[in-house]
């Protein structure tokens, strides 16, 4: 029988590029990609994940798993014929996990606040996103990715946000290449990969989403 794999998507989803990535890093391509629509979600992504109703969700033979680095943990221990995804040693694996948990309690809500707040808020927002990704860069130093040589966890976490680069320059009057022009540098590399560019859409899109989102909820 043959295998079925969903990927339970939307079009702007940054956790779900992050799937898509390490799908595509293993070299599996056989995979249904389904985009959400939001205002009226499908029946197949509340049955499949009732709790939190959001994507990404991967269900691989009917099963789901549910979480953006759930479901790249799912991947890199089911098909680990190929490169691991995770570094195989144990110090190694908890460095990249704590950067990855940095990556998704700093740089994802201070820069949405960039859309979805105003004044004080979002001033106070920009100023710990800018401080999160000096972290990261200091983090990443003079290497090649955040990994050494090598494309790895921890740059699949981070990566689909170098689209979001464009936003929060626009919407936080803030330059990458002035703050940290090693990670724009880093993004660039990342983007030169296949693996990466196939999986990631375009910043414009992005950031018009969000001025779409600021203009309709975000009220002076």
């Amino acid at each position: 029988m043959a295998e079925e794999l969903i990927l339970l998507s939307s079009e702007y989803s940054l956790f779900a590029e992050r799937v898509k990535i390490a799908l595509a890093e293993k070299g599996i391509t056989n995979y249904q990609l389904r985009n959400e629509d939001f205002s009226n979600k499908s029946p197949l992504l509340l049955q499949m994940n009732p709790v939190h109703k959001q994507v990404p969700v991967l269900i691989h033979n009917g099963k789901p798993i549910c979480e953006s680095l759930n479901i790249v943990h799912y991947i890199d221990d089911f098909w680990n014929h190929n490169s691991p995804l995770l570094p195989s040693d144990p110090y190694q694996r908890a460095h990249a996990r704590f950067w990855v948990d940095y990556i998704d309690k700093k740089i994802y809500p201070n820069g949405r606040m960039l859309w979805s707040s105003k004044g004080e808020t979002m001033e106070a927002a920009r100023k710990e996103l800018i401080e999160s990704l000096k972290t990261l860069y200091r983090e990443l130093g003079e290497k090649a990715y955040f990994n050494g040589e090598s494309f790895g966890y921890i740059d699949l976490a981070l990566i689909p946000f170098s689209n979001v680069f464009y936003t929060f320059e626009s919407l936080g009057n803030m330059s990458m290449e002035v703050e940290c022009p090693k990670l724009v540098e880093w993004a660039e590399r990342c983007s030169q990969k296949e693996t990466v560019s196939k999986s990631m859409w375009d910043k414009h899109k992005f950031y018009e989403m969000a001025l779409r989102f600021k203009s309709k909820w975000v009220v002076d």
